[in-house]
């Protein structure tokens, strides 16, 4: 038995019903609003509606701060920065939304972008209280800035650096606060984008406004970094690496190893361009900015107990801060004819009078009987107090010794790294014990641009001066033999 074919008639009805259910669709549901506003260029996969489910969560409110990070040419700009703020102004015409990017050009263009969805005559079907000035209703509508007809709300888009003055703001959307590499490298750029959040985006900000951040993980330090760090339980993260890494999670099914957007970037492609170079595609792509590639160290071996050895040196190497934004560092360690195994770490930017006491105290707890110190910039002097600090503690043991480094500091590190990973043995929990230096020797990289090398300098003076019996030592009546170092 065959159904009767429908009519043409039938045809016409059953897909204008179609289309009025996909019109009321795109008024609940920012993947819906997509789809029918940018109709044949939105193919759709199931990442894009992993990706917009997040989006509308936010849309809606259930979630209040999200970071979503994406590699490029995955369609994570149309969502978060082009459709998200102009479906918001459909659904709420008096809301304020502030989109910003790494400069003003690109700022704008996303504005002009957002304009151009409102003036859309599908936008119009959707959301016709939602309009913008045609330039007589004496509303804002300019590059920078466009505000809705009849309503309180509108948009402003800004460049990092520009100004967010007057007005406050509900919805804060940043897209790609870093223009490439190069700049979310570069310490002074990473610093003012984190000012300018600190002194001008989070100023205009209310009880119950929200935050929506989309960009690359170039750096540990870039601003979804200090975010994270210092409020990340208030923060959703969203991450979407090209090539899936671990199994699957509730909003991301595939299994590891499986590419992200294989109709537009197959395996073969990625792995092509990871080829040419794996630390950029490990950032770009994988939105791992903590990739070992690209770093100076090797992960450091760990130790639970110190082994036995009759042949042991019970050392010390301190660096005093050069200037006020340098880090006192003090390792203490035990030596051996195989390895140095960290006891002890002092890594702070306190003052003098408060560390030279505390590197006496050290010294003294670990019952060091060498200890080297570097002596530019008051170094002398700072070892002369910790030496008459550890006699007033008692301690006529510890053997102190300095030196005037000439050698450059950048190039010393860097030709001594693998010995540090070699020999250096740190114990089990370092990372909690010490986090702060934990931090600037796991990140430092190899290309240079570190804002800070103190930490890294006195691993360089441990493997530089391993294996060698100190004279001053020597001539301080300890010997080779009644130390039973080698």
């Amino acid at each position: 038995m065959h159904n009767n074919p429908l009519s043409k008639q039938e045809l016409i009805e059953l897909l204008s019903i179609q289309q009025e259910l996909d019109r009321r669709k795109a008024t609940t549901h920012v993947f819906n609003f997509t789809k029918y506003t940018y109709p044949g260029r939105f193919n759709a996969t199931w990442m894009h509606e992993s990706y917009y489910s997040k989006l509308n969560d936010f849309i809606t409110g259930k979630i209040k701060k999200l970071m979503v990070f994406m590699p490029p040419q995955h369609g994570k700009s149309e969502g978060s920065t082009r459709r998200t703020p102009a479906f918001i102004l459909g659904q709420n015409p008096d809301k304020k939304i502030a989109v910003v990017c790494y400069n003003s050009t690109k700022a704008r263009k996303f504005n002009r972008e957002i304009q151009r969805i409102i003036d859309d005559p599908k936008y119009k079907e959707l959301f016709p209280n939602s309009r913008l000035s045609t330039g007589s209703e004496g509303y804002a509508r300019t590059n920078d800035e466009f505000e809705m007809v009849g309503h309180l709300g509108g948009l402003r888009s800004v460049g990092v650096g520009g100004p967010l003055t007057g007005e406050t703001v509900d919805i804060l959307v940043m897209d790609d606060l870093y223009k490439d590499a190069m700049s979310a490298w570069s310490p002074t750029i990473r610093e003012n984008v984190q000012d300018w959040y600190d002194t001008v985006a989070e100023t205009r900000l209310h009880n119950d406004s929200q935050q929506l951040l989309v960009f690359t993980r170039w750096h540990p330090d870039d601003l979804a970094g200090h975010l994270l760090e210092t409020d990340g339980e208030d923060w959703e993260v969203v991450i979407y690496p090209a090539i899936k890494i671990g199994p699957p999670n509730e909003y991301d099914p595939r299994k590891e190893g499986e590419a992200l957007y294989p109709e537009k970037h197959n395996l073969e492609k990625l792995n092509k361009i990871r080829s040419r170079n794996e630390h950029v595609f490990d950032c770009l792509y994988q939105q791992d900015p903590k990739s070992k590639v690209g770093l100076l160290y090797s992960p450091f071996k760990e130790y639970k107990t110190i082994p036995a050895s009759t042949k042991q040196l019970k050392k010390a190497y301190i660096d005093t801060a050069d200037t006020g934004a340098d880090y006192l560092c003090s390792i203490t360690y035990h030596e051996n004819e195989f390895a140095m195994y960290v006891t002890d770490v002092i890594y702070t930017q306190d003052p003098m009078e408060d560390t030279e006491p505390a590197v006496a105290v050290q010294l003294t707890k670990t019952k060091t009987e060498y200890s080297k110190f570097e002596s530019n910039n008051g170094g002398r002097g700072f070892a002369r107090n910790v030496d008459r600090e550890m006699r007033l503690l008692g301690n006529k043991k510890t053997v102190v010794d300095w030196f005037t480094q000439t050698l450059n500091k950048e190039v010393r590190i860097y030709t001594h790294s693998s010995e540090v990973t070699n020999l250096i043995i740190m114990p089990e929990g370092w990372d909690k014990r010490w986090p702060l230096f934990h931090k600037h020797v796991t990140q430092h990289m190899a290309q240079g641009g570190n804002e800070h090398d103190d930490a890294a300098d006195v691993l360089t003076g441990m493997a530089e001066n391993f294996g060698k019996v100190p004279m001053v030592a020597v001539s301080a009546a300890i010997t080779k033999e009644s130390l039973g170092f080698y």
